[in-house]
Order: C-alpha cells, then sequence, then structure tokens
C-alpha cells in the first residue's frame, strides 16, 4: 500500500453554483489535506483531522498557499491537431480542407502517431488536465497511439477512431464496414482496459454516408454503455451543406436522432446554432452540448448561448472543452476566460464559481462519472491540479488586492495559463514535475 499526505487550501464543488455568494456549492478548507491511498483520496478535510488518518511515516507534500482542485476535465479536443493549432483559414470548412485533413493523413505511419501522442499527453499534464475526450484520426494505428498512451500515464481517457467515408481525402476515408469492424477492434483492444473508454465517433454528417451512419448506429446498438461523439452546427455553411446532404431529414439534430445516436452519453461538439426544436431534442434525450469558445471565436462559427440553453424550460446539459486544434490553447484555464467574453457579448455573466464548476464536477457528471473523477471525495481518483494564482509577476501584483475566493479564481482564469499550474496529479503521481 502506498499512502501520501497531500496539504493545501482545497477546493471542490458539490453541485453547480446558484449564484457567486452561493458557498454551499462548494467545499473549501484553508488548510486542508487529501490522504491519499494506492491513487485513490482515501480521506479529506481539515489538515489535522486528515493527518490523523493517516500513517506515522506517511510522504507529506505541502502546496501551501496554492488551491488543490481535481483534475480539469477537457471535453472536445483532435489529437491529430496538433500541428495545425494557429493555421490562418475564414472558417470552418477552409481550416479543414486546407490544413486540418492532409495533418490528419499523416496517422496512418505508427511512428508519427505515437510522437504525437507523448507531445499530446504532455501538454495536457503542463495545462493541468488530467482527463480528456479526444477524437483520433481514421486511422486505427491512431486510436492504438493515444490509447497506449493514456495506460503509459495511467489516465482517464475517452477516445475514438473516426468514422468518416466521403468528403474528405483518399487517405482520410474509410468505409462503414470498415469503420464498423476497426471501432469494434478498439473497443477490443483498449475499453475497459485500465482508465480507457472508447467512443464510437462519426466525425460528423457531412463526413459519413447513411450507410456508415447505419454501421454507428449498430456499434451503439451493440455497446450501450459507450460514448458517442460528434459535431453538431458549428457554423452556418456547415449546417447548409448537412441538410442537402440529408434531406429526408427535419434538421441537423434529426440527422443524428434518426440514426439512434442521441442519449445521454452522446457528446455534441460547438451545437451553436440551434433550432427551439432541436434544443428540445438534446433536452429529451440527455445529450451533451460541449462547448469550444476559443476555436468558435478563432473560426468565427458563432457565440454559444451557454446561459439560454441551460435556463430554458427543458434546459440542455452543458460541457466544456479546448478543440485542439481549431482551439487556440490547451488550457482550460484560457478556455473559460473566452467562455466569460462569449457570455459578456450575448448580455449574459459567468461567474468563475460557475467556470471551475465546468471545468471539474460539471465536465465529469457530463461524462457520468462523478463518482470516480471532478471532485475531492473520497473513493475518487486522486486527479488533481495545484493552482497558483500569483504566478507571474502581474498576477502577483493583482493578487496583493484580491480578498475573496471568488476573485483570486476569477484572476486564475481570466490571467492564468500552464505557468499558473504548479502540479498535476495523476492518481496520486506528480506528473507536471517529471516532464
Amino acid at each position: 500500500m502506498t499512502e501520501k499526505l497531500i496539504r493545501g487550501r482545497l477546493l471542490s464543488f458539490r453541485r453547480a453554483p446558484l449564484s457567486l455568494t452561493d458557498t454551499e456549492s462548494y467545499a473549501y478548507e484553508h488548510d486542508g489535506a487529501l490522504l491519499v491511498t494506492d491513487g485513490r483520496i482515501a480521506a479529506t478535510g481539515d489538515y489535522a483531522a486528515v493527518k490523523a488518518k493517516a500513517s506515522q511515516d506517511v510522504e507529506e507534500i505541502d502546496h501551501r498557499p496554492h488551491l488543490i482542485l481535481p483534475g480539469f476535465i477537457d471535453m472536445h479536443l483532435h489529437f491529430p491537431q496538433m500541428q495545425v493549432v494557429a493555421s490562418y483559414a475564414a472558417n470552418l470548412l477552409e481550416w479543414l480542407n486546407t490544413y486540418t485533413f492532409p495533418e490528419e493523413c499523416r496517422f496512418v505511419e505508427t511512428d508519427h502517431a505515437a510522437r504525437i501522442a507523448t507531445h499530446f499527453y504532455d501538454e495536457l499534464l503542463r495545462h493541468g488536465t488530467t482527463t480528456a475526450v479526444a477524437y483520433c484520426s481514421v486511422h486505427k494505428t491512431s486510436a492504438d497511439a493515444y490509447f497506449a498512451e493514456a495506460l503509459k500515464r495511467g489516465m482517464c481517457m475517452v477516445g475514438g477512431k473516426v468514422m468518416m467515408d466521403r468528403n474528405a481525402p483518399q487517405g482520410l476515408l474509410d468505409t462503414p464496414e470498415m469503420g464498423y469492424d476497426e471501432t469494434r477492434q478498439v473497443i477490443a483492444d483498449w475499453h475497459g482496459k485500465a482508465r480507457c473508454h472508447v467512443a464510437i465517433t462519426p466525425r460528423f454528417a457531412i463526413t459519413s454516408t447513411p450507410a456508415q451512419m447505419k454501421a454507428a448506429q449498430a456499434l451503439a446498438e451493440e455497446f450501450p454503455d459507450l460514448f458517442i461523439q460528434t459535431h453538431l452546427s458549428e457554423n452556418h455553411e456547415e449546417i447548409r451543406y448537412t441538410c442537402e446532404l440529408y434531406p429526408e431529414a427535419t434538421d441537423y439534430t434529426d440527422i443524428y436522432a434518426r440514426y439512434g445516436l442521441l442519449g445521454r452519453k452522446t457528446l455534441l461538439g460547438h451545437a451553436i446554432h440551434l433550432s427551439e426544436r432541436e434544443a428540445d431534442a438534446l433536452s429529451e434525450t440527455g445529450a451533451v452540448a460541449v462547448h469550444c469558445p476559443t476555436s468558435n471565436l478563432f473560426l468565427g462559427s458563432g457565440l454559444f448561448p451557454m446561459k439560454a440553453l441551460t435556463r430554458r424550460e427543458k434546459p440542455v446539459r452543458v460541457a466544456v472543452a479546448t478543440d485542439i486544434g481549431g482551439g487556440s490553447s490547451y488550457s482550460m484555464l484560457r478556455t473559460m476566460d473566452e467562455a466569460y467574453k462569449i457570455q459578456q457579448l450575448l448580455g449574459e455573466r459567468l461567474n468563475p464559481l460557475e467556470s471551475f464548476y465546468l471545468m471539474t464536477r460539471g465536465n465529469a457528471e457530463a461524462l457520468s462519472m462523478a463518482d470516480d473523477i471532478g471532485t475531492l471525495e473520497p473513493g475518487t481518483h486522486a486527479d488533481l491540479v495545484v493552482l497558483n494564482a500569483a504566478s507571474t509577476p502581474a498576477m502577483k501584483l493583482r493578487m496583493e488586492t484580491v480578498k475573496t475566493l471568488p476573485e483570486e479564481l476569477f484572476l486564475l482564469q481570466t490571467m492564468g495559463d500552464d505557468r499558473a499550474v504548479v502540479e498535476t496529479y495523476v492518481a496520486g503521481k506528480e506528473m507536471k514535475s517529471s516532464l
């Protein structure tokens, strides 16, 4: 048995905050500690009380005065797109055809996929992200590299081999049969292995024929516990073209509904431009709209109406994500800074308690994994991020006038990046310091 005592200021959410003054929504310990046993949290709370439960020779790590939170969770990004971040393009479809699709063709090469996987996980950990939901390329080699690296680092990761059989370069196309067979093999090889979770991944309706959508449906029926991830209503031109390809569908969302792909484990990237009917469909099925603010702004796709979706009579479940490489930062802090600005432009407010809830427990709940990640509750994996709100000279100066916890969180969200991440733990193991 391995045991570790991690000391610092603890912050973990019990539920979504209702307001900036909703102190019942979170647990905060000014001088707290986590007792970690064999990678899981055995006890949490006041330092003295938790230390009394530890063995006499327990290893103790003191992170005071820094904040210790559950590790960040990134709900939508693309593992093969590390080398297309910051590619200049006018819109989504131009960006895909000019940069992204040619880059993804390289992931047929095992060595290239393995090399990028190493860098990918390094960046996640450098920025405090301990769980992510990623698209691999169409090649099984990319999924193998992705999950092999997750296994090596002991991380809880969701991913899938992309299914796409049209409207892309020849080197990125499979067939309905190949998409089905290779996804099934990825499931057999990786799903449930350590902390790996496979997602059924038709890229989006533009790149899948009806025959391939039926193949995705067959997989979903065979493996109802698996996640399903795809894209929805990111950009007006995409919506128009998609609906032309599926004229029998009522709208874009109806395409996925017709193939049985909407449910509580369905993760829909973007979902910016939804009609009331589509929002109702997401609400009724429990599907999750995944907000990707830096990507939406970078590609000019639109402003995601987060508040409007979550407060409607039929609320839509919402999560947040970086969307690398349409997104421009691996940092969930930078991501929520942009999410805040989008809500400002829509005349709404996103307070820092909500932001940190979304990055941790909120995203864990969207994955139906809050009993294992996203909190500091006993029994959960000790996936942690340690944050320093005075990590840069400008932040240190601003911290001189910070008086409250929400003010500190807002400073971290507004000015923080990977420099604010002191350490990242995966199952109680220090990961950032070893990079």
